[in-house]
């Protein structure tokens, strides 16, 4: 019977997490061990309640880590995406199961095949995108098919965003997640089917190729297209589909402001400007606009960057930037940094959610089908979160809690299969949904006939 869970990390993603797990604690008599690098944070989330320990883990410490690794019989790591290969390496070692709520590391991929020979579960992409996603649209899409319909289109948009109570400034938007991630979104090229056709979208056109998408009762938000849509063509069994998209979800007029600092290279983490201590932020944004435009002479940096994009200079775009100072004689804090270390900076300054402010959490899968008549139907499956403040947010409730209902699942032993899974199977995902139900964590169904 296993009894012993290690968690690796005890960040906010973790807190929902940690609770949920000591809460179920008791009823299985598990024993659950935080660890992280700061002791005090781990001793925080455990609140000195039963059934748990908290202890001190330097995680590059191969000798220590190993020695909790081989302790348990589950390690849930939270750490970076990045370093899940060093808790995954241990578990293959000392015949271990791992879960965790990122995109499989192509090292996990390279231990799947051990992992599977030695009876390990190594379950990833159980948070909420991906995790909640993968579960939702499989359910979806198994129903569809199971009914004998065929799948044209499969569109899936989701969004980490501000709640309408807590929106104060002119982006519509507040971090809920990681500053990096926001900042360095999208880099690379977004690979869609449309239609039949292939689609690339390269990252500088990446925030102009959006649509519309209206989520019944919300209003309407911006959708760009995610990079990996095509990923799911398969993971997905959905082989013959003619449109598979996956979208961001953001608040009108942000992505064509995003964009400006696109074109303008603030989001740029390729390069380090050495004399950036030498630069204020007007400076920083007039040394990205051309050579040639310094002889004209404009009545503000606003309205030169106006001219540069070709843009009305009353143009709301432009009123994101100068709120965020872009445009102000104010001195750039570091010695030596990247333009996007710099933006980010500024960022989490402007952008920072309050104690009492929350976030909102909007995920929505649009399928259209053919039924057997030749009837198109389209069904729309929309869920809606909001936190209740800036520590227990949506969307730190909605990586943590599918992940610990998946370990309850590996910890139970009800999960049949074995090696490196992802939650589109219906043993695994079936159980989870129906239990995040009585979180509230509920999709609302809509479906209409498109062909009468």
């Amino acid at each position: 019977m296993l009894n012993k869970i290690l968690v690796v990390g005890a960040g906010r993603s973790a807190t929902s997490l940690i609770d949920y797990l000591l809460e179920q604690a008791p009823k299985y008599q598990w024993e659950v061990i935080i660890a992280d690098a700061d002791l005090a944070l781990a001793e925080k989330k455990l609140e000195a309640r039963p059934h748990g320990k908290a202890v001190a883990l330097d995680v590059l410490d191969v000798e220590r880590r190993g020695e909790l690794v081989q302790e348990v019989d589950v390690v849930v790591s939270m750490l970076p995406p990045f370093m899940h290969h060093h808790l995954a390496g241990d578990c293959l070692r000392y015949g271990k199961h791992l879960a965790n709520a990122s995109y499989v590391a192509p090292e996990l991929k390279e231990m799947a095949e051990s992992a599977q020979e030695k009876g390990l579960i190594f379950l990833c992409e159980l948070g909420l995108d991906p995790g909640i996603d993968h579960m939702s649209a499989m359910q979806g899409i198994h129903q569809i098919q199971e009914a004998g319909h065929k799948i044209t289109s499969f569109k899936s948009a989701a969004g980490g965003l501000v709640a309408p109570e807590s929106d104060d400034n002119p982006w519509h938007y507040k971090f809920s997640w990681s500053p990096r991630n926001v900042v360095l979104a999208g880099q690379g090229i977004a690979k869609y089917m449309h239609q039949g056709q292939y689609k690339h979208v390269p990252y500088q056109r990446l925030f102009e190729d959006i649509e519309l998408v209206e989520v019944p009762g919300m209003g309407q938000y911006e959708a760009y297209p995610n990079r990996i849509s095509l990923k799911y063509e398969s993971a997905y069994g959905l082989e013959d589909t003619p449109t598979i998209l996956r979208q961001t979800l953001r608040y009108p007029g942000y992505c064509k402001a995003w964009n400006l600092l696109i074109q303008l290279g603030l989001t740029d983490d390729s390069h380090e400007l050495e004399y950036s201590d030498d630069l204020t932020y007007a400076s920083l944004i007039r040394s990205f606009l051309p050579a040639a435009n310094d002889h004209l002479h404009f009545d503000s940096l606003r309205a030169a960057v106006a001219a540069f994009f070709k843009l009305q200079e009353d143009d709301e775009a432009l009123d994101k930037l100068e709120w965020l100072g872009l445009f102000e004689e104010t001195p750039i804090p570091f010695e030596q940094a990247s333009p996007a270390v710099i933006l980010q900076d500024v960022l989490e300054k402007k952008w920072k959610l309050q104690p009492e402010e929350k976030d909102m959490i909007i995920m929505q899968h649009e399928f259209i089908y053919q039924d057997a008549d030749g009837q198109q139907h389209r069904r729309l499956s929309t869920m809606v979160q909001t936190g209740d403040n800036a520590e227990d947010t949506a969307m730190a409730r909605l990586v943590g809690l599918p992940l610990a209902m998946g370990v309850k699942q590996i910890m139970l032993e009800q999960i049949e299969r074995k090696g490196v899974l992802i939650p589109i199977h219906e043993e695994i995902y079936t159980p989870i949904l129906e239990e995040l139900q009585s979180y509230g964590v509920v999709f609302q169904e809509r479906e209409e006939c498109l062909s009468e």
